[in-house]
């Protein structure tokens, strides 16, 4: 169903509107040059669909794909002991039922299942699998975007007035009231535009009803219509570009309500109100439930993140998760819109409390009224030696100077703590389209790179897709990190990402800056640590931490 909607978008852009007026290599072998890569891969032939399901897992000597040697990774790790790790997934709801993921949840036998009492007092009931911070029963849950939450308040206060009108008292709040304002604009521009394009499509099909005396017709009645009425004319024309792409009215109305229901920029609307709690005071914390499970189309993210990094390795379904001795916590936070500051810092110690000792944390946004909230639950992640795994942001901006929440620095230059590693997204293109059109970068706040284009992995109701996001490349190194603290669980937080950074494949290649308009930069000035984060590496690099060969 993703798939088709993202077919109704594409639609909606190209249909004409005539009628509206995403260390050095330590590996035994050389990185290939990019020319010697393109030599090999002409050798070799194109790859099939089923390789290319696991193009993140390929190694770049052996199969000229930079993914993140997984496979050399296991025959490293053959014979090797290791322990289970509980991996904490702060998202939208998963599919706790789908068939790569169900053998890998994570359970709480502390807790009695549906008895409704706390039965290990650790302040939440019947906690089995994880937490939902959304309340509900799992449904979908609808939010405003932070800035709409931040203007709502000020646009009832100034909208329409201009500086001359405000008094001397109000001008710094009608300031950031601007400030916000141009934002909103930004932002909600395209939304707006897309209902305004929907509602013009609606029009379109009841005029051609009426003219046809029916209520449903086929692109052939519509290629039958010869009518002088030009307005019509036009009618008809961009119909029929319509259902030229498969589309008909069925699937108009289902995406037209789809749009409907987003809240994202409803200044009335109240996302709370489900919850029942106070999202501005952080003490506040007797809220939510054990309903974890998302297993509606609209709510795929999150088992799509859970299976990068957890599905199951030996069961012949699926993918294959980056991770093999590894259990999933489920904590649903991430609603349709933005996370509210207080249940991220709140689903963060959550998680850290329960034995999580990797978090994967695949969401973002550009405005962060609570930071200090999430600083907090940072700082308590690194006291408990747990590593946090967070998406860069798909803005393709640079985040060393640009706000991307949360991250682990106020200012873009010194951290708060040493257990935050943040992930930008690459494609499998070994050439100045390395680097995802859509990611974040910064040579300061974005640490390494990693496999996040056409990623295949679980979605709902026991089914498979391919997405791309920097959504998709944290949980690649999520699972990385979850390997390494499996399989040397001596080694610190700030150990495991530090390895991570230094492990990694550097390329030197020119590549395309995201967002750049054409314009190259090295790819190694694209993050801290200039590299592709690299499995094989990393254990390799563990591995000699720990035993000192």
């Amino acid at each position: 169903m993703r798939v088709f909607k993202s077919m109704f978008v594409v639609a909606l852009a190209t249909i004409s509107l005539a009628s509206c007026g995403s260390v050095k290599s330590i590996t035994d072998k050389p990185v290939p040059t990019m020319e010697t890569t393109v030599s090999i891969s002409q050798k070799k032939g194109v790859i099939d669909e089923e390789q290319f399901n696991r193009w993140a897992h390929a190694d770049l000597v052996a199969d000229t794909i930079p993914g993140m040697s997984l496979d050399k990774a296991y025959k490293f790790l053959e014979g090797k002991q290791s322990v289970t790790v509980i991996v904490g997934v702060i998202d939208s709801g998963i599919d706790i039922e789908h068939e790569d993921l169900k053998d890998v949840l994570w359970t709480n036998t502390k807790e009695i299942p549906g008895n409704g009492i706390d039965d290990d007092n650790n302040g939440f009931v019947d906690d089995i699998h994880g937490w939902n911070f959304l309340g509900g029963n799992g449904d979908p849950a609808p939010e405003q975007l932070e800035i709409t939450r931040l203007l709502a308040p000020l646009n009832a206060r100034f909208e329409g007035k201009t500086i001359e009108n405000i008094s001397e008292a109000d001008k710094a709040d009608f300031l950031k009231y601007q400030k916000y304002l141009e934002a909103y604009n930004a932002s909600s521009s395209r939304h707006f535009q897309t209902l305004a394009r929907m509602e013009q499509i609606g029009a379109n099909f009841a005029a051609v009803k009426e003219y046809l005396g029916k209520d449903s017709f086929t692109i052939e009645d519509l290629q039958g219509i010869n009518t002088e009425d030009e307005t019509l004319r036009a009618q008809v024309g961009d119909l029929i570009g319509l259902y030229g792409r498969g589309l008909d009215e069925d699937a108009y109305l289902e995406f037209y309500e789809t749009q409907k229901k987003n809240k994202n920029y409803d200044f009335n609307f109240d996302g709370r109100a489900i919850v029942g709690d106070n999202p501005e005071d952080i003490n506040d914390t007797k809220y939510g439930n054990g309903f974890v499970i998302g297993d509606k189309e609209s709510e795929s993210h999150g088992t799509h993140v859970a299976g990068i990094i957890l599905a199951s390795r030996n069961n012949n379904k699926g993918l294959q998760g980056v991770a093999n001795n590894a259990k999933l916590m489920v904590v649903r936070a991430v609603p349709d819109g933005d996370e509210r500051d207080k249940d991220v810092a709140l689903a963060i110690r959550y998680a850290v409390d329960n034995g999580a000792k990797v978090i994967n944390m695949s969401f973002g946004k550009s405005f962060s009224p609570n930071k200090e909230w999430v600083f907090d639950a940072i700082k308590y992640a690194a006291e408990k030696d747990v590593l946090l795994v967070h998406a860069a942001g798909n803005d393709n901006k640079n985040i060393d100077v640009k706000d991307n929440w949360p991250n682990d620095s106020k200012d873009k230059i010194n951290e708060i703590s040493d257990n935050v590693i943040t992930v930008g997204a690459m494609s499998s293109n070994f050439n100045e389209n390395l680097p995802a059109s859509f990611s974040n970068y910064g040579k300061l706040n974005v640490d390494v790179f990693a496999p996040g284009v056409q990623i295949y992995s679980s979605v709902p109701k026991d089914e498979y897709a391919k997405y791309s996001g920097t959504s998709m490349a944290s949980p690649e190194v999520a699972g990385v990190a979850t390997l390494i603290r499996s399989y040397y669980p001596q080694l610190s937080a700030s150990q495991v990402k530090h390895i991570i950074m230094n492990s990694g494949v550097k390329v030197n290649l020119q590549v395309l800056i995201p967002g750049g308009k054409g314009e190259k930069a090295a790819f190694s000035n694209l993050s801290k640590a200039g590299s592709i984060a690299n499995a094989y590496n990393a254990l390799l690099l563990a591995d000699k931490m720990v035993n000192g060969k």
